[in-house]
C-alpha cells in the first residue's frame, strides 16, 4: 500500500516540477516532505517517483528505447505518462527526441514540424487513427491551431467523440498521443503556453551523460562484456514482463473462480505452472544479477574517462551563455569521444590506457572548440576547462573560485588603508575580504605590517612571476591568483595563462591557427560549414582560393549574399548543387533571419545522405545572431576567422596562410632579398596596426577595422613595383600602402599621421638592404641576411617571439599596458561569471540575506530627498523666472 503523502508529493512533482533542474526538484521535494511531516500526513522516508508511480517493466522498456538511465530522466518518463497535459520537452541534446522516436516506432509515429506545409493535415489524420505524433523544433510560441489539441477540447455527437481543428471537425481516437520537443536551451514560455502543456526539462544530467559515456568506452574497449550486458538487460526486461503477465493471470483466475478454488482444476493447474515458471525466472534473475555485477565492476574501471569527458561536455554547453553562436550538440561530442578512443595510444595497463584516452580527448575537444571561438573567448574556455576538470577532482574551493571572479561582497571596510598613496581603496577592501578565505587567514594583517614588501610586488613589471613575501611564498593555484587580483588586477591574464600551463600544459594557451583545410577534412556533405564573422574579417577570398586548390573553383562554387528576396534563389542553388556535387556559399545569413527557418528545413530534410552528392558542401557566413537556427549550429562545423591575438600569432597567421604560404608567390620576385624584407616588414606593420586597437585611444583615436584585404593588395603591389622598377620606388609604395590601402579607411588626421609614421619605420629599413630592422625590446634582429631566402626561418623566428609583446614594440610606454590589461581582465572574469549558476551558497548567509543587507546599507547611505513643496514655495514657477522650471525638473530627477 502507498501512503497518502507519497501520492500527494508525486502529484505535486508531476504537476509543478517538470520544468526544473534536478537540484531544484530535490530541494522542492524535501521542503514538501517536511511540510507533510508537520501536518501529520503519512509519507515514506525515502520517497521517489519511480517507487510510487513507476512501473519497472515500462521503465526498463524506456531505457532500452534510449531514455538515459539516471533517476532524473526516469522521473521525466513517469511525468510524461502521468500528466493530464501533453508534454513539451526542453531537449537541447535531442535525448527526448531519440527516446520518443524509438519508443513509438512500432506504433507508426508521425514526426512533424510547425514549418511543414502539411503538418495540420498529418495531425488530423493521426487524431482520427489514434497514431502518436511528435512535434519537433517548437519555438517559444505555439500555433493557435493547436489549441484544441492541447486543451483536449472534444465534444460528443451521437455517442462519438469529435474535435474541431481549424475549420475541420475530425473524429477523436482515445489512442492518440501527442509529444512536443524544443531544441532551445533556455526557452521562455509565456503563461498562456505554459498552462496548456506539461513543461519538462530534458537537459542531460552529469549522471546520465556519465552512464552513456561509460557504456560507449566499455563497448569499444571490452565489446564482449558490453554485448553480454545488453543481452542481460533485454533478458531481464523480458523476465520482468513475463512475471507481470503471470501476476495478471493469477489475479484473473482468483477473481473469476466460482465456489471453492481448490476444486477448480484449471485454476490449480494455472497456479502450479505459474509457480514453476516464476521460480525458474527468479533463478535466472539471480544468476543474471551476479553476472551483471561482475560486468559492472569491469566497466567501472573506465569510469574516470566517462567522468572527465562528462565534465568537459558541461563546460562546453555553458559557452552558449556567452555567445548564442557557441552551440554544440551531444552527437558531435560523442563522435569526438569515440574518435579519441579509437585514435589514442593503446596499452594493456588500464591506468595508462585511461590516461592516453583522457589526454587525447581533452586536446581534441580544446582544438575543435577553439576554432569556433572568438579570440577574446579562447583563454576563457581554457580557464573553464582547467577549473572544471580540477573541480571534478575536488581540487577547487568554490568560495575561493567565486572570490577570484567577483572580489567578494562586503558592506563596509572597518580597517583603514595602510598605504593610500599607492594602494587603492578597492584593492585594500579586497585584501580585507580575501583574508576570510581558508588559505589566506591573516593576509590583510601581514599587508598592514609589511607595506614595503608588498609595494615591491605592486611595482614589479611581472608580479605574476615574482615570489610573494614571507610565509605567502608557498601559495599556489587559485589562492595565488587571488593575491595577484588584489594587488595587480592588470596581470590577471598572464597569471591565468601560467595557472593553465601548470595544470594542463602549454598546448592549452596556444590555440591552433585558422586552418581551412583541416576544417574541411573534418566535414561531410550533410553538415554545413559556418564562418562566424567578426568586424574586419572576410573569409571569402581565402575560401575561393581554397576552392581552386580543391578543383572546385569557377562555376563549381556559387556564392550569393542573402538579403531581401534572395532566399528562393539560394534554395534553387542548393537543390542544383546537391545533385551535381558543387559548393554553395551563402553570405551574411544574419541579414536574412526571416528565411532562416526555411534554411533549417532544407538542412534537415533536403540535405540528407541518400540524396546528396558526397562532394557537395554548404558554406555559410554570419555575424553572431540569436535568430540563427540552433540545429544548424549544432550539426554544422563552426569557424571564426578574426585577426589572432598578439603580434606573434598575427605574424604566424600571415605566414601560414595564402598567399605567403604559396612557394610560387614567396619566391616569385626578381629582387628576392629586398622582397622578403618588405614582406616581413609589411606583415609586422599589419599586425602592429591591428594590435594597437587594444590600447584604446592610446592606440588609435578611432578603432579602425583593418583586414586581410589591405594586407593582400599591399603585398601584390610591392611585388609588382619591385619587378617593374630598377630602383625601389619607396615613395610610391609608401603612398599606396599607407595613404591608399590602409589609410583609405582612416578618417582622423592624427591617426593618418601616426599610420604613415609607423609605416616609414618599416619601409625605410626594408629599402636599405644593408640595414637590419631592430624592433623588439630585447634587440633581437628581425632580418638576418643569410636566411632571407628560407620561408621556414621566418616561421621559426616568429614562433620564438614572446606570446605577449611589450608595449615598446608598438611604440608605446610600458604603462600603456595597464589600461588594456585591466580591460582584458574584466572581460575574462565577466565572461566566466556568465557561465556559472546565478546563485551560490557561501558562508553562513544565504544569497538572499546578503542582497537584503546590501540593499539596506545602500539605502541608509543615500541622501534624503528634496522636499518639492518647500522648493516650489521658495522658487515659484513663473513666466519671469524660467530657470525655476529647470530647477524643479532637476529636483524630481535627483529624487528618482
Amino acid at each position: 500500500l502507498i501512503d497518502k503523502g507519497d501520492i500527494l508529493l508525486s502529484s505535486g512533482t508531476v504537476s509543478y516540477l517538470g520544468a526544473f533542474t534536478v537540484e531544484y526538484r530535490i530541494e522542492c521535494q524535501e521542503q514538501w516532505h517536511i511540510l507533510c511531516q508537520e501536518k501529520k500526513i503519512p509519507c515514506s522516508e525515502d520517497l521517489t517517483l519511480s517507487n510510487t508511480l513507476g512501473n519497472q517493466v515500462a521503465i526498463r522498456a524506456w531505457q532500452i528505447a534510449g531514455l538515459p538511465v539516471d533517476s532524473f530522466s526516469t522521473d521525466n518518463g513517469i511525468i510524461v505518462f502521468n500528466s493530464r497535459r501533453w508534454p513539451l520537452m526542453i531537449d537541447p541534446q535531442g535525448q527526448a527526441n531519440k527516446w520518443i522516436k524509438n519508443m513509438e516506432k512500432a506504433n507508426k509515429l508521425a514526426v512533424i514540424k510547425l514549418s511543414d506545409g502539411n503538418y495540420v493535415r498529418v495531425l488530423e489524420n493521426c487524431i482520427q487513427s489514434g497514431t502518436p505524433v511528435l512535434l519537433e523544433n517548437v519555438g517559444e510560441e505555439l500555433d493557435p491551431v493547436l489549441e484544441p489539441v492541447l486543451l483536449k477540447q472534444t465534444f460528443k455527437q451521437q455517442g462519438v467523440e469529435y474535435m474541431k481543428i481549424g475549420e475541420n471537425i475530425v473524429e477523436y481516437s482515445k489512442d492518440f498521443l501527442f509529444y512536443m520537443t524544443t531544441g532551445l536551451r533556455n526557452p521562455h514560455y509565456l503563461p498562456e503556453v505554459a498552462v496548456k502543456v506539461c513543461l519538462l526539462n530534458f537537459m542531460i544530467t552529469p549522471q546520465g551523460l556519465q552512464d552513456q559515456l561509460l557504456g560507449l568506452v566499455a563497448a569499444k574497449e571490452k565489446p564482449e562484456l558490453e554485448e553480454k550486458k545488453n543481452q542481460l538487460i533485454l533478458e531481464s526486461a523480458a523476465n520482468n514482463k513475463q512475471l507481470k503477465e503471470i501476476e495478471d493471470k493469477i489475479l484473473q483466475v482468483l477473481s473469476s473462480s466460482q465456489g471453492n478454488i481448490l476444486e477448480d482444476e484449471t485454476a490449480i493447474e494455472i497456479l502450479s505452472s505459474s509457480k514453476v515458471l516464476s521460480e525458474g525466472i527468479s533463478e535466472k534473475q539471480k544468476i543474471a544479477s551476479v553476472t551483471e555485477k561482475e560486468i559492472d565492476d569491469t566497466r567501472m574501471g573506465y569510469r574516470p574517462v566517462a567522468e572527465h569527458s562528462s565534465i568537459m561536455f558541461f563546460c562546453i554547453s555553458e559557452l552558449a551563455n556567452i555567445e548564442p553562436m557557441y552551440q554544440y550538440s551531444l552527437t558531435w561530442f560523442i563522435y569526438l569521444y569515440l574518435y579519441s578512443i579509437a585514435q589514442s595510444l593503446k596499452s594493456d595497463d588500464i591506468e595508462e590506457r585511461i590516461n592516453n584516452i583522457v589526454e587525447h580527448i581533452t586536446l581534441s575537444i580544446y582544438k575543435n572548440v577553439c576554432r569556433s571561438l572568438f579570440e577574446k573567448d579562447k583563454l576563457l574556455f581554457s580557464l573553464l576547462l582547467t577549473v572544471g576538470i580540477m573541480q571534478g577532482k575536488g581540487r577547487v574551493d568554490d568560495q575561493v573560485w567565486r572570490f577570484l571572479l567577483t572580489g567578494g561582497i562586503a558592506l563596509d571596510n572597518p580597517y583603514p588603508n595602510p598605504a593610500p598613496e599607492w594602494l587603492s581603496d578597492k584593492s585594500w577592501s579586497e585584501i580585507v575580504r580575501a583574508s576570510k578565505l581558508p588559505n589566506l587567514d591573516g593576509f590583510f594583517d601581514h599587508v598592514q605590517k609589511n607595506v614595503s614588501k608588498w609595494k615591491e610586488l605592486y611595482d614589479s613589471g611581472k608580479p605574476h612571476k615574482d615570489q610573494l613575501p614571507d610565509r605567502w611564498s608557498g601559495l599556489g593555484g587559485i589562492d595565488r591568483m587571488v593575491v595577484i587580483r588584489c594587488f595587480r588586477p592588470d596581470k590577471m591574464v598572464p597569471a591565468v595563462q601560467d595557472f593553465i600551463v601548470d595544470n594542463m600544459g602549454q598546448a592549452y594557451i596556444e590555440p591552433p591557427t585558422f586552418d581551412l583545410a583541416g576544417s574541411y577534412s573534418d566535414s561531410n556533405c550533410c553538415s554545413p560549414l559556418i564562418f562566424v564573422l567578426s568586424p574586419g574579417s572576410d573569409p571569402t577570398a581565402g575560401l575561393l582560393k581554397f576552392a581552386d586548390d580543391r578543383e572546385m573553383g569557377g562555376s563549381k562554387t556559387q556564392t550569393i549574399s542573402l538579403g531581401q528576396g534572395q532566399g528562393p534563389l539560394a534554395a534553387q542553388m542548393i537543390d542544383k548543387a546537391i545533385k551535381e556535387g558543387t559548393w554553395v556559399v551563402l553570405q551574411n545569413c544574419h541579414l536574412a533571419t526571416s528565411w532562416m527557418p526555411a534554411l533549417e528545413r532544407i538542412c534537415e530534410e533536403t540535405i540528407t545522405p541518400e540524396n546528396t552528392h558526397p562532394s557537395f558542401r554548404l558554406w555559410l557566413t554570419s555575424y553572431p545572431s540569436d535568430k540563427f537556427p540552433v540545429s544548424i549550429l549544432q550539426n554544422g562545423l563552426k569557424m571564426t576567422n578574426e585577426p589572432p591575438k598578439g603580434i606573434r600569432a598575427n605574424l604566424l597567421r600571415s605566414y601560414l596562410s595564402h598567399p605567403i604560404s604559396d612557394p610560387a608567390f614567396f619566391g616569385s620576385s626578381k629582387k628576392q632579398v629586398i622582397w622578403q624584407k618588405f614582406l616581413f616588414g609589411l606583415t609586422f606593420f599589419h599586425a602592429l596596426v591591428q594590435e594597437r586597437r587594444n590600447f584604446g585611444p592610446l592606440g588609435w583615436n578611432i578603432p579602425y577595422e583593418f583586414n586581410e584585404s589591405d594586407l593582400r593588395i599591399s603585398m601584390r603591389q610591392i611585388q609588382m613595383f619591385l619587378d617593374e622598377y630598377e630602383e625601389v620606388p619607396l615613395e610610391a609604395l609608401t603612398y599606396l600602402t599607407g595613404e591608399c590601402n590602409y589609410g583609405g579607411r582612416v578618417t582622423d588626421d592624427k591617426d593618418r599621421r601616426l599610420l604613415m609614421s609607423l609605416l616609414s619605420i618599416f619601409f625605410n629599413h626594408c629599402e636599405n638592404s644593408s640595414t637590419s630592422l631592430i624592433i623588439l625590446p630585447d634587440k633581437e634582429i628581425c632580418f638576418l641576411k643569410k636566411y632571407c631566402l628560407f620561408f621556414q626561418t621566418y616561421v621559426n623566428y616568429t614562433r620564438s617571439l614572446p606570446i605577449c609583446a611589450d608595449p615598446c614594440v608598438f611604440g608605446l610606454h610600458s604603462n600603456a599596458d595597464i589600461t588594456k590589461d585591466n580591460q582584458e581582465t574584466n572581460q575574462l572574469l565577466d565572461g566566466v561569471l556568465l557561465t556559472l549558476p546565478r546563485q551560490t551558497g557561501g558562508g553562513a548567509k544565504s544569497p538572499q540575506e546578503v542582497v537584503d543587507e546590501l540593499a539596506e546599507d545602500i539605502l541608509s547611505k543615500l541622501p534624503a530627498d528634496f522636499d518639492i513643496q518647500i522648493v516650489l514655495e521658495k522658487y515659484p514657477v513663473t513666466y519671469e523666472e524660467s530657470m525655476n522650471t529647470v530647477l524643479r525638473q532637476e529636483i524630481i530627477r535627483f529624487n528618482r
